[in-house]
């Protein structure tokens, strides 16, 4: 075993040349597993956009380990807890981030153990974070929501109205949104459809109620092929560029919100289901959430201020006030 990192016997090197087990330690820590298998950067185990987050997140520990000359295969509990430390303290990452980046890099370590590289894991017992049960994020309320929506339909931009109907009104993911071709447009069973790729690479088939599927063909107008989505430059919008036209949205309907995001549209459409009275069940089935968890948490941050029991002892003690 080396002592800043391990090559397992009759291993290939990553193929991925995003991989930062080829770039960020410039060759000092490559860990290559079973063939063509990075351990590093999930290859096998990781697709589309779950793999670039998973690197992202292995990104950030080499190159932490690399800063201060730690060899990530002999790294100790007490490094990933100082790890930790830095994310929390110095980079400020909310605990829902930290605990994340914290679940990858066990991933990573418990994968080495597996496959024989490490004799056992340094992250076994690394502390993680207490995330919160309600999520951080805050969505729009019902007024926002339509004043968003006016603002959009209003724009002479036809790609905002499509870009927040997607969002807000399908529940989309923003790269979800983003990645949408014309191609995938469609029809079932009666029903226009829009085939939505998401994560892990799973392929779902997403219903257009009517003002969403004008809104989109408002934005592809002519075109037969290519991105629904345009920027100004008219190529395919990225997530960048979708948050600055919201902010832009936003300011134009008067949305007053300390830092609009995409992701925001995505919480209004679970709380807006909620509130119209939606079964939480079928709320999940549309969010496309893998664990009803994940639909509660936006759950109670709806029900968080509503329910307060400042409000039962105001009307309580109504007849004093």
């Amino acid at each position: 075993m080396e002592a800043e990192g391990l090559t397992a016997a009759g291993s290939e090197w990553c193929t991925n040349l995003e991989c930062p087990s080829n770039h960020v330690l410039s060759g000092l820590t490559r860990v290559g597993v079973n063939g063509y298998s990075c351990t590093v950067c999930g290859e096998a185990r990781f697709k589309g956009i779950s793999r670039e987050h998973t690197c992202s997140d292995l990104h950030v520990l080499l190159t932490w380990c690399a800063d201060r000359d730690v060899g990530p295969l002999s790294a100790r509990r007490s490094d990933l807890e100082l790890f930790v430390r830095w994310l929390q303290e110095t980079r400020r990452f909310k605990p829902s981030t930290v605990a994340r980046r914290t679940s990858v890099v066990a991933g990573f370590y418990r994968t080495c153990v597996i496959d024989g590289v490490l004799d056992h894991s340094p992250a076994e017992h690394v502390r993680r974070p207490i995330v919160p049960p309600e999520s951080p994020t805050l969505g729009l309320t019902h007024l926002q929501f339509e004043a968003m929506l006016t603002a959009a339909r209003e724009s002479t931009n036809t790609n905002d109205f499509a870009l927040v109907a997607m969002l807000g009104l399908l529940g989309l993911r923003i790269f979800e949104a983003t990645g949408a071709d014309i191609a995938d447009l469609g029809e079932e069973h009666g029903h226009r459809v829009l085939r939505v790729i998401g994560k892990g690479t799973k392929v779902v088939l997403v219903p257009l109620p009517p003002a969403v599927a004008r809104a989109i063909d408002r934005a592809v107008g002519t075109r037969t092929a290519g991105p629904i989505l345009l920027n100004t430059r008219d190529v395919r919008m990225d997530r960048h560029a979708a948050t600055r036209r919201l902010r832009r949205l936003a300011e134009v309907a008067g949305v007053r919100l300390p830092r609009m995001h995409p992701h925001m549209l995505r919480h209004t459409f679970v709380t807006t289901m909620l509130d119209a009275g939606v079964d939480l069940r079928d709320v999940q089935i549309a969010a496309r959430h893998a664990d009803p968890r994940t639909t509660m948490r936006y759950d109670r941050a709806r029900k968080n201020l509503d329910r307060h029991p400042n409000y039962i002892l105001a009307a309580y003690m109504a007849s004093g006030t």
